[in-house]
């Protein structure tokens, strides 16, 4: 599987958010799109990262971007995460993998010496044309909008 690069157009996509409405990449055109991916829900690691992103919601705003949080959860369990921290942003419920799929962030991971399939927890950043400017694979949980803002 191929994970999007810097450069790359990103395929058109569509998927749930926590509410059920549909969700597509075309709503965002003509925005700076932030997609942040994390591997579940009510994580440790997941909830400092969207709880980060949150507390720097506004930054993130007043400097034009839109953040879209993906994982494999279902819209039940992305919804009770989105109220129990209050997030402002939608989560998309990717249980059919396409987004996930499309952003090629699904593959092998290690965790305590063992190996399984997982999502991997990477953000892209998306132009207002829908080119990817960038690509961080190496998340700060605790200080990701820092990341983002450099």
């Amino acid at each position: 599987m191929n994970t999007l690069k810097i450069g790359d157009k990103v395929p058109d996509f569509s998927s749930k958010d926590q509410d059920g409405n549909t969700i597509n990449l075309a709503d965002y055109k003509g925005k700076k799109l932030i997609v942040f991916f994390y591997p579940a829900a009510n994580t440790p690691g997941c909830t400092a990262e969207a709880c980060n992103l949150r507390d720097n919601y506004a930054e993130l705003q007043s400097q034009g971007y839109e953040l879209l949080g993906v994982s494999a959860d279902t819209e039940k369990k992305q919804s009770n995460f989105r109220k129990k921290y209050d997030f402002p942003f939608p989560l998309l419920a990717d249980v059919d993998h396409t987004v996930i799929k499309t952003f090629g962030v699904w593959g092998l991971k290690k965790f305590m010496g063992r190996e399984y399939d997982g999502i991997h927890r990477k953000t892209f950043i998306i132009d207002k044309t829908g080119i990817v400017t960038n690509v961080i694979d190496k998340v700060k949980t605790k200080d990701h909008a820092a990341q983002l803002l450099d």
